[in-house]
């Protein structure tokens, strides 16, 4: 094993012992024994109250906005009062938000869960279609959202008598004053924190999943869950610190406050969990962007003095290769993160080269585990491009065939996790529990696979494999080997239906800066480090960027059905 995680195992050995702040314990939850953190917050309300004490601190700096804690929690308790008062909200009642990121969505995420809510978190990017799909099948009795959004679903939450209250409403535009936030809140300015009974396993929330084909499924949390993942969040942190010790010293001589820039959907666990959650708890102030741009985002961080970027490997790839990211001051920059996935070893390569005593890190997790998973940070990062990272200290994962037998170390095979932070299940969706959830294990759907020194490598989504002939192809592999191309700025690999061998290998391919690539040179380029079968069979050149869900993922269906 190798030094950097031998000490960062030695680190959460000790975090974790008997006494310790981060002591972890065994604890029946349904019928099945999880490894849980014995002193983790019990309820969401608790991590509010004690984020509030600090008060004057700012917390949220936005478009000019700068709001403190006590702003934030003053709408908040607002806004609690106001869903009992005006809505009759109770305990268990669902209650969506529906709007881009904006300070109020943080606000009314606190207020719904303080009062024993189930706060559903709504694809902001969706069609009306969609948003009215995931209001309707949680049962929501009151949506906040924003102009646009309200916009979108009108008559569908007239049609089914849902209440709307819309955050910075266009006077010029649809809706009544009284839907406004402002008036809303009108009674309840003054209201103290709720004072509201809120049991661990109480639910909180409802994620719609952000599948890449066919309707999303609402992840049903419990404030165990979600306030389990943060505490894993803390540990992970400090471990990782403790055994980087020359990168954190470098990060600290700097002598700069931490801000973290929110660039991504709060609708997603890597803006909530990642970004949010994790910043409220810590006193952390964040930096949040109207929508992600790469230049505005270099000001932010030259203007805010940004310390730490948790960004999708697509977004961090338009950062640092912007033409224009050495015309500003990003020497603020330590922490870089690439959520949700491994990164592509040219991303990790080019953190190194734009950021000085670069302290980057990656993770894998889903909806379905509150973002918990894999992850590591710093040195290791480094020393294992392509992986995800190791275990989490309340994490098990194994690795199956379909039939779910284990199989030997080294071998692919799908992912199955096993965390106290793992949500309850899909709501009102029986048939996929039956499947994805089994004695207190999850079916994660992701293919993947542990080195010798438990470092996870993930080879693809089990949807997306590619069988040629029999011989099973991972389109992340594909897809890191051409991202290597000095002229490839995006690309997509994907199985096309073949009479002969089953399936052949597709990529779409975005070349950077309109480079002059070819079919020809895209294939050459493969055989160079790809074995025959994996060549791609068909290269489509396109000029548009790839299309994307909310999280980031390539919706691959939509460019196969554009092929086909």
């Amino acid at each position: 094993m190798d030094e950097i995680k031998l000490a960062y195992d030695k680190s959460v050995a000790a975090l974790t012992e008997p006494g310790s702040g981060f002591e972890t314990t065994q604890c029946t939850i349904g019928n099945v024994e999880f490894t849980v953190y014995k002193n983790a917050p019990q309820t969401l309300l608790e991590v509010y109250l004690s984020a509030a004490g600090h008060g004057e601190k700012e917390f949220v700096i936005y478009e000019g906005e700068r709001w403190t804690f006590n702003d934030l929690f003053a709408q908040a308790w607002a806004l609690a009062a106001a869903l009992t008062d005006k809505h009759s909200i109770s305990p268990g009642d669902r209650v969506g938000i529906a709007m881009r990121n904006y300070p109020e969505w943080l606000s009314a995420y606190i207020a719904i869960t303080s009062i024993g809510a189930v706060v559903v978190p709504i694809n902001s990017w969706g069609t009306a279609q969609d948003l009215l799909f995931a209001v309707r099948d949680s049962g929501c009795k009151t949506v906040f959202c924003d102009q646009q959004r309200f916009d979108l679903m009108a008559q569908g939450l007239s049609e089914s008598n849902i209440h709307a209250v819309i955050a910075r409403p266009d006077p010029s535009s649809a809706g009544e004053p009284e839907q406004s936030l402002q008036h809303f809140v009108g009674d309840t300015t003054n209201a103290s924190p709720p004072d509201t009974r809120i049991a661990s396993e109480d639910n909180a929330m409802i994620m719609y999943t952000s599948g890449t084909t066919g309707k999303p499924k609402g992840a049903l949390s419990t404030h165990r869950a979600v306030c389990q993942a943060l505490m894993n969040f803390d540990c992970t942190a400090m471990a990782s610190a403790m055994a980087n010790p020359e990168l954190i010293g470098a990060m600290m001589s700097k002598g700069l406050e931490p801000v973290q820039l929110l660039a991504v959907p709060l609708f997603h666990v890597s803006g909530l969990h990642a970004v949010f959650l994790n910043a409220l708890r810590a006193g952390r102030k964040i930096v949040m962007m109207y929508k992600w741009d790469a230049i505005r985002a270099l000001e932010l961080i030259a203007e805010e003095r940004v310390t730490a970027l948790s960004l999708a490997p697509a977004m961090l790839l338009q950062l640092l290769e912007s033409p224009e990211f050495d015309h500003y001051d990003t020497s603020s920059l330590s922490s870089l993160g690439a959520g949700g996935s491994a990164t592509p070893a040219k991303v990790t390569a080019l953190m190194r080269e734009k950021v000085s005593n670069m302290y980057g890190g990656t993770g894998w997790g889903l909806t379905e585990t509150n973002s918990i998973g894999t992850a590591f940070t710093g040195q290791a990062f480094i020393d294992n491009p392509g992986s995800a990272g190791f275990r989490h200290a309340t994490v098990e994962v194994k690795v199956c065939d379909h039939d779910g037998n284990e199989l030997p170390q080294g071998t692919p095979g799908g992912l199955w996790i096993k965390t106290p932070t793992v949500v309850s299940g899909y709501w009102n969706r029986p048939d996929a529990n039956a499947t994805s959830f089994r004695d207190g294990w999850f079916d994660t759907g992701d293919i993947g696979y542990f080195d010798e020194n438990g470092y996870l490598y993930l080879s693809d989504r089990a949807k997306d494999m590619i069988i040629r002939g029999g011989e099973n192809i991972y389109p992340a592999e594909i897809e890191a080997k051409l991202l290597e191309h000095p002229g490839v700025h995006e690309v997509a690999a994907f199985g096309i239906a073949d009479e002969t061998m089953g399936e052949q290998v597709a990529v779409t391919v975005v070349p950077r800066n309109n480079s002059a690539l070819t079919e020809d040179e895209i294939k050459r380029f493969a055989k160079q480090s790809l074995a025959a079968f994996k060549v791609p069979h068909r290269v489509t050149i396109v000029s548009e960027p790839l299309p994307r869900n909310p999280a980031g993922k390539i919706l691959k269906h939509i460019l196969k059905e554009a092929l086909e």
